[in-house]
């Protein structure tokens, strides 16, 4: 089952199991256990020296785990992958990989709140330097890079200003200075967007998000050459942050990916909808949503994202900035207030308070993230009714401003 010209959805539904080898289970079945026995001392000890394959203990591999490693690394295109805690377990576990103290981290300008902590005040603090640069100039990432810079490291779209870096041309500028391209694809999905294609060394992913998909795990990943994986996986994981995936939730998450495609098709199809018509609105002063023609990089959205689908997030502003943005949020009734994404549900959050909190005022505004910034992500209700509860907030909010 593992032909490698099956579709997406077929890969992601079958690949990596064989339900003749396990007793004939549809469902890959779940190794619920710490460790792992051998027939003999020395089988162990063959086990241990790498001479021999099986199974250790469940921080160094499991089998149900190692069904969901080979999915994620099929759907993004790598050789291989190993499945994290969290997305930040994926991140930390990656960069402690990679990374020697004098070593420089050449990084887009708006991240994560949580990763720009990590870059910030971890990976600085162990003699690591930290350079942030306009990734959407390509000059000016020629420029900033260094016989030091190690790895380059960002998101596209980015989280949560929804900017996008050129994949294959910042690769292109690394690899030229023998430097790791690390991208976090955790927006797009392989569904919309495959890094390792056009380029990229190693893929991260929150799949806490839409690999998820039902709000009910924190779970990660890391994509790429098989070599790089194994480093990653026997250190980085292993040893430096240990971060491993439960079976239980490698589980949920082989599940999660069965209907991947089909809850980005639709997550895509109705945050193109909605981003149309917040951006006629006369309360809204901005949207950014790839997909829509007054985007500044939409034609980069066009050639680097797939299935002509743009991902289901969507930040914007209402012309009041954060004086508007927190009354109108406070009004909305089915879309719920929390700060996750690619769910069933629709979630609305503000970054500044919130997820990018992390960065001081004046990083914000340095880095794109405006004090108004309001982020969407449409869920998998019926469009009409998250834009009904959308309008009538946005109502509220005119009245009130």
């Amino acid at each position: 089952m593992d032909a490698p010209n099956h579709g997406f959805a077929t890969r992601a539904i079958h690949h990596g199991y064989e339900p003749s080898e396990a007793l004939g289970s549809l469902s890959p079945p779940l190794f619920l256990t710490s460790t792992f026995c051998f027939e003999t001392a020395e089988e162990g000890g063959r086990r241990f020296a790498g001479e021999a394959p099986g199974f250790i203990y469940s921080r160094l591999g499991n089998p149900t785990t190692a069904i969901l490693e080979q999915r994620l690394a099929s759907l993004e295109g790598g050789e291989a992958a190993v499945a994290t805690a969290s997305g930040m377990g994926a991140i930390a576990s990656a960069l402690w990989t990679l990374l020697r103290p004098g070593d420089e981290l050449l990084t887009d300008l708006t991240l994560y709140g949580c990763t720009f902590a990590l870059f910030r005040h971890g990976l600085a603090e162990f003699g690591i330097t930290v350079r942030h640069v306009d990734m959407t100039d390509l000059e000016a990432v020629a420029q900033a890079m260094s016989e030091r810079t190690r790895v380059v490291y960002f998101e596209t779209p980015a989280n949560p200003n929804m900017r996008l870096v050129d994949i294959a041309a910042v690769t292109a500028l690394a690899h030229g200075r023998s430097a790791k391209v690390v991208v976090d694809n955790t927006y797009a999905t392989p569904y919309l967007q495959r890094p390792i294609e056009l380029g990229a060394d190693l893929v991260v992913q929150s799949a806490t998000k839409y690999l998820g998909g039902h709000g009910d795990i924190i779970a990660g990943a890391v994509i790429g050459r098989s070599d790089l994986i194994e480093r990653i996986q026997s250190s980085g994981v292993k040893d430096m942050t240990g971060a491993v995936l439960s079976p239980f939730d490698a589980m949920l998450l082989i599940r999660g990916l069965k209907t991947l495609e089909l809850r980005v098709e639709r997550h895509s199809e109705s945050a193109m909808e909605i981003a149309k018509r917040l951006e006629a609105h006369p309360a809204i002063a901005a949207v950014a949503y790839p997909g829509l023609a007054s985007f500044p990089q939409h034609e980069l959205a066009n050639r680097q994202m797939l299935m002509g689908r743009f991902g289901g997030v969507i930040a914007f502003e209402l012309k009041g900035g954060k004086d508007s943005a927190l009354p109108f949020m406070n009004s909305l009734r089915l879309i719920r207030r929390a700060v996750s994404l690619g769910d069933a549900e629709t979630l609305i959050q503000h970054p500044a308070s919130m997820t990018h909190s992390t960065y001081t005022p004046e990083e914000r505004a340095a880095h794109g993230i405006s004090e108004g910034l309001v982020r969407l992500s449409v869920g998998l209700e019926h469009a009409e009714d998250i834009w009904a509860d959308l309008l009538a907030a946005l109502s509220v909010a005119t009245s009130a401003s």
